[in-house]
């Protein structure tokens, strides 16, 4: 059972909790289609049987070592093609938290993973109901690796692993750091500060400004990111010539 009382205005406020369900962001759109839920309202499980991820892939995680949670937003103040700014509020949000307790390792990877160095140690599934042009709801899924310390692949990781301490993570107090931290920058992005956002969440982006190896669409060339634009596509310099790619069009390689 989660009960917390975080230092917030709306976030976190009220929690849902269930002890096991397939996805919490399912269950959280379950609240908007049936009703006018709270704008705040957390959705949270032990076991998630079917979280899903970017691409179709499922979430992993073992019950009650993680955190799998959903937060139900109305940015009804963003157009559709300005979703992007809310997924750089909500990964800066996490990564306020969390880089206290790992270092400079931490890094967003674009479009919405949490990485330490080469690792992944969680995911953002962010999605959005319209009303005309505008967002009316957006459900924002998170898991974090937090205690789980074995896993089914290298390229996981979580916070035990990176940063481990004597006893378990206190997930009810990690919770309510995180929907301190996800409150502050919702109301800067609500607020309209767009540009501070963006600078923050470049000087955290995993593999900015560096030389990597890309795919797309079945061709691998080196490049280097050097930005996002304003419906965030990545934007890549390739041979002195800047391209941009939507979230399904590359694919990052790692460098052997």
């Amino acid at each position: 059972m989660y009960k917390i009382y975080p230092k917030t205005l709306f976030i976190g406020q009220i929690i849902q909790y269930l002890p096991s369900c397939q996805s919490t962001n399912d269950e959280a759109a379950t609240l908007i289609a049936q009703s006018t839920p709270n704008e705040g309202l957390v959705v949270i499980t032990d076991h998630q049987t079917a979280g899903r991820g970017q691409r179709g892939n499922q979430w992993e995680a073992k019950p009650s070592e993680n955190l799998t949670f959903s937060l139900i937003l109305s940015p009804s103040f963003l157009m559709a093609t300005d979703q992007f700014w809310l997924n750089m509020a909500i990964s800066l949000g996490i990564y306020d938290t969390l880089q206290p307790l790992i270092g400079h390792s931490l890094r967003i990877k674009w479009p919405n993973d949490v990485y330490v160095d080469d690792q992944k140690l969680g995911g953002i599934l962010i999605e959005n109901t319209l009303h005309g042009y505008n967002i009316a709801w957006s459900v924002v899924g998170i898991g974090l690796n937090v205690n789980q310390t074995e896993f089914g692949y290298a390229t996981a990781t979580s916070l035990q692993c990176q940063a481990p301490i004597p006893n378990a993570y206190d997930l009810p107090g990690l919770l309510s750091r995180l929907c301190e931290t996800l409150e502050q920058r919702y109301l800067q992005l609500r607020s309209g500060q767009r540009n501070t956002l963006k600078t923050n969440y470049l000087q955290i982006l995993y593999r900015y400004q560096e030389e990597h190896s890309f795919e797309s669409e079945g061709h691998y060339f080196r490049g280097t990111i050097c930005g996002i634009d304003s419906t965030g596509r990545l934007a890549i310099s390739v041979d002195g010539k800047v391209r941009y790619f939507g979230f399904k069009e590359i694919s990052f390689l790692f460098d052997v």
